[in-house]
């Protein structure tokens, strides 16, 4: 009886429509079904069934094939048209084996002979349960149970009702709080020229004119004016004043808060909130729609879509797998491919582009893993995954500190030194930044390896040999991937040499563009690509833009400035001062846009309290790197959470909440090492 009772609680609520013209078998089953605890529903023909899956929503369908008026094949086809996953059981009592083959075009779960045993079509239904999850998240629809107001609430992933509420609320509290007197201060301050005056924090600030405001540059830029009327009738166009452009200061910092709410918990899918965050700033007038649609356009956001679309190519070539036999011949088992593949990697993107490195490892590392968990026998093997992959994108951010040659964010800083005549020569630069890379990178190997070892379910962890054994199915090398490795020599040598003239994006598309016309790439190929992760680094960047234009970027830097105690205001304490404001902001704004805001106001501090700007302004890039705890952080969390779909059943094998509980502990370990290791180790060492 106990047994009876739990198959029955364990079958509850569960919801079956059964779907046949033969009223006798059709009643008869479905008693048989509700006695053992599910939910049936029951119609005669298919019009009534697909009005009861628009209304009523069931999981499973039980579909007789052979029906009049309607028949099984058709009703299939609306049903999926409506509800594409639900899992539908396939009736075949009379052998039409044609048929059954059309229908299978269609996604039928299952098939079986009527009529069929209780305990069989009970089975298939509880298997069929659990493959209407994979389907929801093939189809990315959220699962939300309404049983109370508290389950409603918290919801389900990409639909929480509760944060979204709460980001609303949050976004509102900070948009119409009282203008802090320090942001206004900010927007109103004129530049004089002088060195060390804080408006020279402003991203523009060597664009704005002698005697011009931050509110008035904003004004001027975005095209934003007002008009007055003058004592004698007449009508003039004015800047806006400092208290509408505050307005739009606190509208970016809110979004900024809610974006990063809703990214962090998969309140709404990414790609909406990357939507959202353009709504929100046409519709409270941050910038004109052109230049929100510009903002969105960044190189690196073009850059972003290109690495998916060349990843596509190579991995179909089959290319991707001699390129891992490369690099990662090594990797015969866990130690090795943390100890020894991290600290290459984080070495090798000192000098290299860190985005090129991941946008060719990380679907090479996910062709690795499925290999792994097929040969060990498994479906899915979470913590080799989260391993794997955050161990590539946080080795390949911590290679910026190791050369001016390492991203835009160093070319900023030396920029900024420039302006007071300090700036590090290439060499200088390494040998104070470099032997922190190797250091970090075994300290980040250490963290994966004794954090995930003892949670893999499989057993050996043998990357090198799974590597080789899916080369050599594909056998010699084709004619395909001699092309595509053609065009990949082209893409990282145009990136190498011609990346300051074209960007990274504009070889990117070049090389879309020669594997289309070479026969490697189809169009089709890639309207496949991962959308929502391109939207989401053009969200990014345009909320860089927006906190940077509007001034709400120097009045969060300059806010955590002065928070600072005065042992924390000069020598070692102002360079770890720098580096914890620099490290936090980069996790929500590009770390270009982060070094260009926060730089510009420290390395003055430098100056005034007699530090070395050099080590403040280095202290300032190094942090720029730490970008861990979002996927917006930097275009490698961006390239790794792309290519982390399992391509069965379309789950999201890496999560933002993996991101932000790794990426936090990491951050920290990065602040220990560069504190601890560069600030009172060999920095002091060499006299610095």
């Amino acid at each position: 009886m106990d047994q009876v009772e739990a198959e029955n609680s364990e079958n509850a609520g569960l919801k079956v429509l059964l779907v046949d013209d033969e009223d006798q078998f059709r009643k008869a089953l479905s008693q048989q079904l509700s006695v053992r605890g599910f939910t049936v529903l029951d119609v005669s023909n298919g019009e009534d069934a697909i009005k009861v899956v628009r209304h009523e929503n069931p999981e499973v369908v039980v579909l007789d094939q052979k029906m009049p008026r309607m028949d099984g094949v058709q009703t299939l086809k609306e049903i999926k048209k409506i509800r594409p996953e639900v899992q539908v059981i396939m009736l075949t009592g009379h052998g039409n084996t044609e048929a059954a083959r059309i229908s299978g075009k269609h996604d039928v779960s299952y098939y079986l002979d009527k009529p069929c045993g209780i305990d069989e079509l009970i089975g298939v239904i509880q298997a069929a349960r659990q493959d209407r999850i994979h389907a929801l998240a093939r189809h990315e629809i959220p699962d939300v149970k309404r049983t109370s107001l508290v389950q409603w609430l918290i919801g389900a992933h990409h639909a929480r009702p509760g944060v979204i509420i709460l980001g609303a609320l949050l976004f509102a509290a900070i948009a119409l709080v009282p203008t802090p007197e320090k942001l206004k201060a900010l927007l109103t301050s004129e530049k004089t020229g002088q060195i060390g005056e804080t408006v020279a924090g402003y991203s523009d600030y060597r664009k704005m004119e002698h005697g011009q405001t931050v509110s008035d540059y904003y004004s001027k830029k975005a095209g934003w004016y007002q008009e007055v009327k003058q004592a004698d009738g007449t009508a003039s166009k004015v800047p806006l004043t400092a208290d509408q452009v505050a307005f739009r200061a606190k509208v970016m910092t809110g979004i900024l808060v809610m974006a990063a709410l809703f990214w962090a918990t998969g309140a709404i899918p990414i790609g909406i909130t990357a939507l959202l965050v353009g709504a929100m700033m046409y519709f409270f007038g941050v910038l004109p729609p052109d230049l929100v649609a510009k903002a969105y356009a960044k190189d690196s956001v073009i850059f972003i879509f290109g690495v998916l679309a060349i990843a596509a190519a190579i991995s179909k070539t089959g290319l991707d797998r001699r390129i891992g036999m490369v690099l990662l011949g090594r990797s015969s088992s866990l130690p090795r491919f943390t100890f020894i593949f991290a600290p290459l990697l984080a070495m090798t993107a000192s000098f290299l582009s860190e985005h090129a490195l991941v946008a060719f490892l990380a679907p090479i590392l996910m062709l690795a893993y499925l290999a792994t968990i097929r040969s060990a026998g498994l479906t899915k093997d979470k913590g080799l995954v989260v391993m794997m992959l955050l161990l590539l994108t946080f080795s390949a951010n911590l290679g910026g500190p190791g050369s001016p040659a390492a991203g835009g964010r160093n070319a900023v800083m030396i920029g900024i030194l420039a302006d007071y005549g300090v700036a590090p020569s290439f060499g200088r630069w390494v040998m104070m930044g470099f032997p922190f890379v190797p250091v970090m990178a075994l300290v980040i190997a250490g963290y994966f390896y004794f954090v995930f070892r003892n949670r893999l379910q499989v057993k050996k962890v043998d990357i090198a040999t799974e590597v080789k054994r899916e080369s050599e199915k594909i056998g010699k090398m084709t004619g395909d991937e001699y092309r595509a490795a053609g065009v990949l020599i082209l893409l990282v040598v145009l990136w190498t040499t011609l990346s300051s003239r074209f960007g990274m994006g504009g070889p990117a598309l070049l090389c879309i563009v020669l594997l289309n016309i070479l026969g490697i790439l189809r169009w089709r190929d890639i309207s496949r690509i991962n959308w929502d992760v391109v939207a989401l680094y053009g969200a990014a960047t345009a909320m860089g833009v927006g906190l940077a234009t509007t001034g709400a970027a120097l009045w969060l830097a300059d806010s955590f400035v002065s928070v600072l105690p005065d042992s924390m205001r000069s020598g070692t304490g102002l360079c770890m001062s720098c580096s914890l404001i620099t490290g936090i902001l980069t996790n929500f704004m590009s770390d270009g846009a982060t070094v260009a805001a926060v730089g510009p106001i420290t390395v003055p501090m430098a100056t005034l309290s007699g530090t070395s700007p050099i080590t403040v302004g280095l202290a300032t890039a190094f942090a720029s790197s730490f970008a861990h705890m979002l996927v917006i952080g930097t275009p490698n969390n961006a390239i790794v959470y792309a290519m982390a779909r399992d391509p069965e059943t379309g789950e999201q094998l890496l999560t933002m909440k993996d991101f932000f509980v790794h990426g936090f502990m990491v951050l920290l370990l990065s602040f220990a090492v560069l504190w601890g290791w560069v600030f009172l180790g060999y920095w002091k060492w060499m006299g610095v």
